[in-house]
């Protein structure tokens, strides 16, 4: 069992590191607070060739793994941006997957050399107010009328959906009861959501401030044939390539917040004296760090294994689950212990913690619940009966 990362993969890290640390904490705590888009963070990377990294060199990117695309994110994500940073660049990096093994030629010429130089943005449309993880409820429909789609629904949670011109879209093209198995039916779409035909709500939150989630309306939007991925019906099943490398890249994400974290939380340690001794001095303080950074240390060897197993062609779907479990419980334990280092000055802004303690928090939720996991393991590892 080799743990090395090769030359190549040192590089990216390192590189990907040096440049995130020209836009210090103060950066994103200002764009968070202002809820504006960190276009000069992203205009930085694009610039550098980071956008496209696993887009097939003949598009473009980089043609990496998504062992690369992660020590990108984390690397990023350690850096003090957080979710605002990754989330500016991830849906280009794993979003635009289907399109790379689904796509027809035409839809990959058009969207993955754009995507790459960072000069197209594309949203990803799965979720909906009513069908939430069980994406075989979604309502929102795709009409076929002669050689175009008539869309018509609704989709929630829709990452950078503001600054995107693309969505790729998940739809009914036929009912759910019709199809005989509940994932049939369903089809993708690249759609322009620029469009009279489509509304975007923000949808005010609690953290990652700085790159905006929506509810998305399509009424009656018209598309031609054209911009269907793939074969009719099948879409689910083109989804799937998305979400093993989604909850791998994640995972990376979460433990780069916790390695942010726990960073400050020792350098305050450090320097903060009470009672005529550094408070790291005490193994009140220096124990929960201590096992926050054990825990952070486990977890990315799960992550590891995810990435190692998807970009071998393996079956990546236990570790890819397990990963983002074990990470985001990590990255958030940390954050937490941070806070609590800080003591009142965790709640602060100044200290930037508080930052870090959101963001986390938004991985046990997102892609995918840690209860929805747990499911996932019982039902396909242990082989218990579904429960849900």
């Amino acid at each position: 069992m080799d743990f090395d990362l090769d030359e190549d993969q040192q590089v990216i890290q390192q590189a990907a590191g040096e440049l995130a640390a020209r836009f210090d904490d103060e950066y994103w705590a200002d764009h968070d607070e202002r809820h504006e888009f960190p276009w000069e963070f992203y205009n930085t990377f694009a610039e550098a060739g980071w956008l496209g990294i696993s887009i097939p060199e003949e598009y473009g990117g980089g043609g990496k793994g998504i062992l690369e695309a992660a020590l990108l994110l984390e690397a990023i994500a350690a850096s003090g941006a957080g979710m605002n940073g990754c989330s500016s660049m991830h849906l280009t990096i794993f979003g635009l997957n289907t399109i790379v093994k689904h796509g027809n030629e035409q839809q990959r010429k058009d969207i993955l050399p754009r995507a790459a130089d960072g000069s197209l943005h594309v949203c990803f449309g799965v979720t909906e107010p009513d069908a939430g993880t069980d994406t075989s409820r979604i309502s929102t429909v795709a009409r076929r009328e002669g050689d175009t789609y008539v869309i018509n629904g609704r989709k929630v949670w829709i990452t950078k959906a503001g600054v995107s011109s693309k969505m790729v879209l998940i739809a009914r093209t036929s009912p759910r009861d019709g199809t005989g198995k509940a994932t049939k039916g369903m089809s993708l779409f690249l759609v322009d959501i620029e469009s009279d035909h489509v509304e975007l709500r923000p949808i005010p939150k609690l953290g990652r401030n700085a790159v905006a989630s929506y509810e998305v309306v399509f009424d009656d939007l018209v598309v031609p044939a054209s911009s269907r991925i793939g074969e009719e019906g099948e879409g689910f099943t083109y989804l799937l390539d998305g979400l093993n490398p989604e909850r791998i890249l994640l995972a990376h994400e979460a433990l780069g917040i916790g390695r942010a974290a726990i960073a400050r939380a020792s350098r305050y340690a450090k320097d903060r004296v009470v009672f005529g001794r550094p408070i790291g001095q005490n193994q009140g303080i220096a124990f929960p760090l201590a096992e926050a950074v054990t825990r952070l240390d486990a977890a990315e060897v799960m992550a590891r294994k995810a990435a190692w197993l998807y970009d071998s062609g393996k079956p990546s779907g236990r570790a890819a689950n397990m990963a983002k479990w074990l990470c985001a419980d990590a990255g958030f334990q940390a954050a937490d212990a941070a806070v609590q280092t800080h003591g009142g000055m965790g709640y602060a802004r100044e200290y930037h913690v508080e930052r870090y303690f959101r963001e986390a928090r938004l991985l046990r939720l997102a892609p995918i619940s840690q209860e929805m996991v747990l499911n996932y393991v019982s039902q396909h590892v242990l082989g218990l009966p579904k429960s849900y």
